[in-house]
């Protein structure tokens, strides 16, 4: 990092285009916000208390719930502040620490992704063999990997931006530090830090996408064998879930970092559903048409005194 930068703090200026409209986004804001983190706690609790849910599938899920409730974490609380009449700066580590996090937990979730495919891959094309490949070491040894790669991944991208002067500007135009309005900000000459960056940002999630995409063909020829019908439902409706979280996961990278002209309101909005949205929908996505964890969810919300007994 460049301890020289005469700019030791930011301003972010929030959304664009949304000015007197602080207290409603507030309250949008805040509850997506609770939902995200009931919502992923809750699949954590069922799948941490049914020891029919103990396997390799539920364990990448848990870490998945992690990150869903880690990841909007990174910018909610800053923004629900500054939303709530509270000052709107943030010190230049504090914005490193964003941007950071950010793609840590953002890298993790794609490689996370990958490895569920392959989780599902295992499942369905070997099953004789899938506690065999499938073992609590290797569950442990690629639940950490992705970890550290996108641990790499977001270091490479943080020093790649903020070894950058900033000496100038600190308005941030945006509601959290993120690589390209950050770049804007810069004192010095960008191309070849965008372009690096381009490349960087969109080798990654293609590189996962790929492979995602290989499992999933194999898994379809292998669903295609199956001669029971039961027996292929129930395999696409185990897929079709994943499937769904992998393009809600995607399509945002796409819209806000591979466009080659980039939208500020556009780019907002989508960032809003990527860091808000998409996390407090992955919990339905994964129990709405899962039998065993909506039957440990309704033991836990019983629990807790939120279902009657006979439900």
């Amino acid at each position: 990092m460049n301890n020289a930068s005469v700019v030791t703090e930011f301003i972010l200026l929030g959304i664009p285009h949304t000015e007197d409209l602080e207290t409603e986004l507030f309250v949008l804001f805040l509850s997506f916000y609770i939902f995200t983190l009931v919502g992923n706690l809750l699949i954590l609790l069922a799948i941490v208390s049914s020891t029919q849910l103990h396997t390799p599938m539920y364990f990448f899920l848990c870490k998945l719930s992690v990150c869903d409730i880690f990841f909007p974490s990174v910018s909610s609380p800053k923004m629900l502040f500054y939303l709530s009449g509270h000052s709107r700066a943030i010190s230049y580590a504090g914005c490193v620490s964003q941007l950071f996090f950010y793609h840590f937990l953002g890298c993790t979730e794609c490689f996370l992704c990958t490895v569920m495919a392959y989780d599902r891959f295992v499942a369905i094309c070997h099953p004789l063999r899938y506690k065999v490949i499938m073992s609590h070491r290797v569950c442990a040894i690629l639940a950490t990997g992705t970890s550290f790669f996108g641990c790499i991944q977001a270091t490479f991208l943080t020093t790649l931006t903020f070894q950058l002067p900033y000496c100038g500007p600190n308005e941030v135009d945006y509601f959290f530090c993120d690589i390209p309005v950050m770049l804007k900000l810069a004192c010095a000459d960008t191309s070849a830090v965008e372009m690096v960056g381009f490349i960087s940002v969109g080798l990654m999630p293609l590189s996962c996408f790929l492979l995602i995409c290989t499992s999933y063909s194999r898994i379809v020829y292998s669903i295609l064998q199956i001669r029971s019908a039961a027996g292929r439902r129930r395999a696409f409706s185990t897929c079709s879930a994943h499937l769904t979280a992998v393009l809600l996961l995607y399509m945002p990278v796409v819209l806000i970092y591979l466009r080659p002209t980039p939208s500020p309101w556009l780019d907002a909005t989508v960032q809003v559903l990527n860091n808000l949205v998409t996390p407090m929908l992955n919990p339905l996505i994964y129990s709405l048409r899962n039998k065993d964890v909506k039957s440990s969810l309704r033991k836990i919300l019983h629990q807790l005194g939120f279902l009657p007994e006979q439900w």
